[in-house]
């Protein structure tokens, strides 16, 4: 058969799980005329899918994570190759951290659709035999987690020969991609040593060699492979004669970076072992895929080298104490090797569209358990552009360029490679690497003043300041001491002072990560007409900023940003997690539209500062040229204008996403320092972004994009419709009219109370992350009549209602003021109250005072 010079479709990395998934589900959804190449066999012999374990939890705080893989997992089982043997975590004696870790997954579970559950030390002896029972505390135990057997290259195999079958799928294996065609900006062919297939639409399933794909279209990709020890010992006869590929549920012992599984019968292809994984913890191992070897030199690569088992003796001990089995079988040296997987710079794989070149795909960093949903996901975003579960997090487009540089990449894999399994990822965990990238211009003044640093799109930012510690003398009383040390983790009680004190005088804040694009030509108000639901267009809004949205083609909730509207250009303002990738979004419509648009980003040429509080008025005339433009006649909410400090010129625009009265200030990079000071000379204190992101915009029951806004949830479930549509035709606004319509959402936003929050141990709780609402009486989790299920996605204590507060979308049913829920925390219930239904503030000074 010819080598073809046409198609509609390449797979680069047809013979991997991914490949094959995208190519099936791709088929499922009606294309044909595919083409899938392979470096190596069909199934690969020397991809990631080659040497996985195979392994499919359903646990996980993510979502989108749990979904792929509860869909994954439905997926082998109803091809006949999965063995849905459970899975059992361990929390040895001693280690409590862990213990909470588990019990924290059973309650993610609960939130995202799992049946994980805690058990004892006596019911992991009965499932799991080979393990010592007083090592350890208790467990978690999933019944849905096991294995894809015989192994998941089986299964892409097999999809692969299907599709085939099916004449829509041509497969050529021992075909390496050796460069792209890419003309005008789009991707046009693949060149092979076989020849070049022409075709306007590339994905790239390459699995280890992704990034060396990438290269050829001019980027990266945020991965890094990195070393995995597989270790085999036997012979374990156990289940001789039973035919099964496993025979015990799957072990992880994630304190010690370790899990444990059978084989199953000596017959079956790799039977009659016990396998022994291992992930380093402290030092991993990374290998640039440049470095891999080809197949032939395999045991000389820098990875998949022979293993050295004396590197593992110190993990393997402790391994032994807990499962003496593997100090009593022999050790497998022949088999045992140093496989490798993908970690990558945030923990999630990148899927999408190419940044730089149309047309060409990638779906990376995919494991096995995730990868025929991943597969579903590419082809209906292909197919419709969108899928029906939220995929920002995992969208190629969500990173800033400095994310896409290989140093950023390599210290970031570093440190998400060493927590695989250890150790227990607190939910506002900082990154050590990849950090000081970005700084304000008043980054000296903050260091100074001793600010708590975190970091989000690359921009050090304070979440609160030592120097202010005197502020607890006087507002200690209500700023509650957090007993419980992952309820304390990575929070500074100041920041909490800084809140009050903000709401009694007046505070600075900096807001230097805000992602700015600047928007001009011919066209510019077409296109912004075109993606938001707000007006933007008219002579009446020149001079205004615009808070809007930008919807999909169902109309549900893609993005939430402020549009600055001037003369002949508008600026975005946008959050620094979601701006890179809706600022990617805005290029493609523009050039999809043929419009005469000018995008830059310009969120290291401007900065931004927050000056805010009940005083923000007063002290801002003393330092402005002209004192009585910004009196509330001449300078109404919403409104942008001109004003000078310091001799520079700055856009003031009236806003507060705090609740309290005052103004974003925009200005030139180099103008930043210079306003900071003067702002500082009138008085106003420098607040912490955590009373910005967290305290005070809870308090004031705003949402926030890529927790409490989500494609899953229209503008009128998030409560933030507004009361008119209008005229002009926009994306989405079909499906929008659509639900105005309905007699009720199926669902709404609310703002939830906690109205006791002491645990079993008499500690007051302050949560932090996901937690499912459940109904008091059935303990079971919200589900509304769409099946999407209820959980806090913003929670934080707000020190001016002394509450812990939590926004979380509730079914029709159970959305009523004074409504009594409960959520589960580390294994514990705890009581919440709905305090507001849709948009309606706990404390709103300038209208209203704190609502209990």
């Amino acid at each position: 058969m010819a080598f073809p010079e046409h198609a509609k479709v390449v797979i680069i990395g047809l013979g991997g799980i991914v490949g094959a998934s995208v190519a099936h589900h791709l088929i499922a959804r009606g294309w044909d005329d595919i083409v899938g190449i392979d470096k190596s066999g069909i199934p690969t012999d020397i991809g990631s899918t080659a040497h996985a374990s195979d392994f499919c939890f359903t646990t996980s705080h993510d979502f989108l994570s749990t979904w792929t893989t509860l869909y994954s997992v439905d997926f082998f089982d109803k091809m006949g190759h999965y063995a849905r043997v459970g899975g059992i975590e361990v929390a040895r004696k001693g280690d409590n951290a862990r213990m909470n870790e588990l019990k924290r997954k059973v309650a993610s579970g609960k939130a995202f659709g799992t049946r994980a559950r805690m058990i004892s030390p006596a019911e992991v002896k009965e499932r799991f035999p080979l393990i010592e029972e007083d090592v350890i505390q208790g467990a978690m135990w999933d019944p849905d987690a096991g294995l894809v057997i015989p192994r998941s290259q089986t299964v892409a195999g097999k999809l692969v020969d299907e599709g085939v079958a099916s004449g829509k799928l041509r497969a050529y294996a021992n075909t390496p991609a050796t460069a792209l065609v890419i003309e005008g900006g789009r991707i046009r062919g693949v060149v092979t040593p076989r020849g070049t297939i022409r075709a306007d639409l590339v994905i790239v399933c390459a699995g280890l060699w992704g990034r060396l794909i990438a290269e050829m279209a001019g980027e990266d990709l945020p991965v890094f492979p990195v070393d995995h020890p597989l270790t085999f010992f036997g012979p374990f006869t156990e289940f001789e004669g039973t035919g099964k590929d496993i025979g015990y549920p799957l072990l992880r012992d994630q304190g010690n970076s370790a899990y444990m599984r059978d084989t199953g019968d000596p017959t079956t292809a790799e039977g009659g072992q016990i396998e022994w994984g291992y992930y380093y913890d402290s030092v991993p191992r990374l290998c640039h895929p440049r470095d891999i070897l080809e197949k032939e030199f395999t045991r000389l690569s820098p990875s998949q080298r022979d293993l050295d088992i004396e590197d593992l003796m110190e993990p393997l001990e402790r391994a032994i104490e807990l499962t003496p089995i593997l100090g009593e079988l022999g050790y497998n040296e022949g088999h045992s090797f140093n496989g490798l997987l993908q970690s990558t710079t945030d923990g999630l794989p990148s899927v999408g569209e190419s940044r730089k070149v149309r047309g060409l795909w990638y779906s990376v960093a995919v494991w096995v358990k995730d990868a025929p949903a991943i597969g579903k996901l590419l082809a209906d975003w292909i197919t419709d552009g969108r899928t029906h579960i939220d995929h920002a997090s995992i969208d190629y487009a969500r990173f800033n360029p400095h994310q896409l540089e290989a140093d950023y990449i390599a210290a970031r894999c570093t440190q998400t490679a060493a927590a695989i399994y250890t150790p227990p990822v607190h939910p506002r965990e900082p990154f050590e690497g990849g950090r000081d990238i970005r700084r304000s211009p008043f980054y000296q003044r903050e260091v100074e003043l001793d600010g708590h640093f975190m970091e989000l799109g690359g921009w050090e930012r304070a979440h609160g300041y030592a120097a202010n510690e005197h502020l607890l003398e006087k507002h200690g009383d209500r700023v509650p001491l957090r007993e419980h040390e992952w309820d304390n983790r990575h929070f500074w009680r100041v920041s909490n002072a800084e809140h009050l004190e903000m709401s009694e005088s007046c505070g600075i804040i900096n807001l230097s990560h805000f992602h700015i694009t600047d928007i001009s030509g011919p066209d510019h108000l077409a296109l912004l007409e075109w993606l938001c639901a707000a007006r933007i267009g008219g002579d009446a809004n020149v001079g205004k900023g615009i808070y809007t949205h930008f919807l999909d083609d169902q109309g549900n909730v893609r993005a939430d940003l402020t549009i600055l509207r001037f003369a002949d250009r508008c600026l975005l303002v946008n959050g620094a997690d979601a701006g890179p990738r809706d600022l990617t979004y805005m290029r493609r419509v523009a050039q999809d539209r043929g419009l005469d648009v000018t995008l830059i980003d310009a969120s290291e040429d401007r900065i931004t500062i927050g000056f805010w509080g009940p005083e923000a008025r007063a002290r801002l005339q003393k330092v402005v040229e002209d004192p009585v433009a910004l009196e509330p006649d001449a300078f109404p909410f919403a409104a942008i204008r001109l004003i000078r400090i310091a001799g520079r010129e700055v856009t003031a625009f009236r806003i507060s996403y705090v609740g309290e009265q005052g103004w974003e200030l925009h200005m030139a990079y180099e103008d930043g320092l210079a306003v900071w000071d003067v702002l500082r000379s009138t008085g106003a204190i420098a607040v912490g972004i955590e009373t910005y992101a967290n305290s005070r915009r809870m308090e004031k029951s705003l949402r926030l994009q890529n927790a409490d806004l989500r494609t899953e949830y229209n503008l009128f479930e998030a409560g933030l419709a507004r009361p008119k549509v209008k005229e002009a035709d926009f994306r989405g606004k079909a499906k929008h009219l659509e639900y105005a319509a309905r007699e009720h959402q199926p669902a709404m936003l609310c703002t939830l109370v906690m109205t006791d929050n002491i645990d079993s141990n008499g500690i007051a709780r302050y949560p932090v992350g996901i937690l499912p609402v459940l109904d008091p009486e059935s303990g079971e989790t919200l589900v509304d009549e769409l099946g999407r299920r209820s959980w806090t996605s913003s929670i934080a204590y707000g020190p001016t209602v002394g509450r812990n507060i939590a926004l979380a979308y509730l079914p029709r049913s159970h959305a009523r003021e004074g409504r009594r829920l409960a959520v589960d925390y580390m294994g514990e219930t705890f009581p919440f109250e709905v305090a507001a239904v849709g948009y309606k503030a706990l404390y709103d000074p300038e209208n209203e005072k704190p609502r209990s």
